[in-house]
């Protein structure tokens, strides 16, 4: 097999360590013999063996010098939850390493690398690079900019609607499409949807029959005006929904009443009578280590994100429907010439069903430099 096919095999491994690994990177590894695949592994659980450590472990018995092993990442070279990965690399002897893309991590960036080399171990960098990069977007955003990383999720009709002028909107995509929106929860740390979301469709935003964790529920509600019945205040995650208020409104009986019902709620500043989106996305991070989340929320909220360039990433659920007169995905913010417009790359197209899915990222982001 070429370096190229295991490198494909190392971040299929990768992707089975997803909603399990955050803060840390998903990472795959494959180790070959005399030609032969004698061991595979993959970055399990946060805290756990890394990709390379477990590959090793499973070869049990066979004796590695001289093997080469093929990692979506750099191996480590630091003391974190583990031990050093090189330095076991090391001790079994193998004669080659080829990695994926360079830690940006500035405690492993190059080093895993030099150590490598200097112990007489031949390293090649690079294989399938960009492929190995968007695997690990998130952490890469979260290690270079210290921010959570933003998706957009928008199922929209042909001509952009996400509802009707009555907000009807369910459902406008395929139960095919719906479903795989249901397993982009699983790449995130949160999901974040407006007041009027919570309201009118009463979601409980989980990851459904799929396996995994369920991520947090951030609500935006600046005056803490929604009804505590809904499903995200009273079902068995409510410990997992976290209001996001106003400052002045942080402190009331309603909140008591949520926080002892298990809710939690954060203050943050406002803008013009909005969250302010930016000091959110610090807060959520420093206070509840939400890495990354997704946007479900309505016209709002999503033209918000929009508006202050605080999105990475875009995934678009596009039905072969017209809706005349609804309501546009982004029809909260208007423009007054083209020189105006948002540009955004289009990654991957494919179909859903009858549907089109879309994948598209910001190209003012870190993004641009790694695709």
């Amino acid at each position: 097999m070429s370096y190229n096919e295991l490198m494909r095999r190392a971040i299929e491994l990768a992707q089975l360590g997803v909603n399990f690994v955050s803060p840390n990177p998903k990472v795959g590894a494959v180790i070959v013999k005399d030609g032969k695949i004698v061991s595979e592994g993959y970055h399990r659980y946060f805290g756990g063996p890394h990709a390379e450590v477990e590959a090793i472990n499973k070869a049990e018995g066979v004796d590695l010098e001289g093997a080469t092993i093929v990692t979506t990442l750099e191996p480590c070279v630091h003391y974190g939850k583990t031990p050093p990965c090189v330095d076991l690399l090391i001790q079994k002897k193998f004669a080659k390493v080829v990695i994926g893309t360079i830690d940006p991590n500035p405690l492993v960036s190059g080093k895993g690398v030099a150590k490598l080399r200097e112990s007489g171990i031949e390293v090649e960098v690079g294989i399938l690079e960009k492929e190995c990069k968007w695997l690990n977007r998130i952490f890469i955003k979260n290690i270079t900019e210290q921010k959570p990383y933003v998706i957009l999720k928008v199922a929209q009709s042909i001509n952009g609607a996400i509802a009707t002028s009555y907000l009807e909107s369910k459902w406008i995509t395929s139960e095919s499409a719906r479903r795989f929106g249901y397993l982009l929860r699983r790449e995130v740390d949160g999901i974040i949807i407006g007041k009027t979301t919570a309201l009118h469709d009463n979601p409980k935003l989980s990851i459904h029959n799929n396996e995994g964790k369920d991520p947090k529920r951030i609500i935006l509600d600046t005056k803490l005006s929604l009804p505590m019945n809904l499903n995200v205040f009273t079902d068995n995650l409510r410990s997992k929904t976290i209001v996001a208020v106003a400052e002045e409104f942080s402190l009331t009986r309603k909140t008591d009443n949520l926080t002892l019902a298990g809710v939690n709620i954060v203050g943050v500043p406002t803008s013009n009578n909005y969250i302010d989106l930016s000091e959110l996305l610090a807060k959520i991070k420093e206070e509840f280590d939400v890495y990354s989340v997704l946007v479900e929320g309505g016209a709002t909220v999503l033209t918000s994100f929009i508006r202050e360039n605080l999105w990475d990433e875009i995934q678009f659920f596009i039905a072969p429907k017209i809706i005349p007169g609804g309501l546009n995905a982004f029809g909260k913010h208007s423009i007054s010439s083209l020189s105006e417009s948002i540009p955004i790359k289009f990654l991957f197209l494919e179909p859903i069903e009858n549907d089109l899915h879309i994948t598209a990222i910001n190209t003012s982001s870190f993004l641009s430099t790694l695709m």
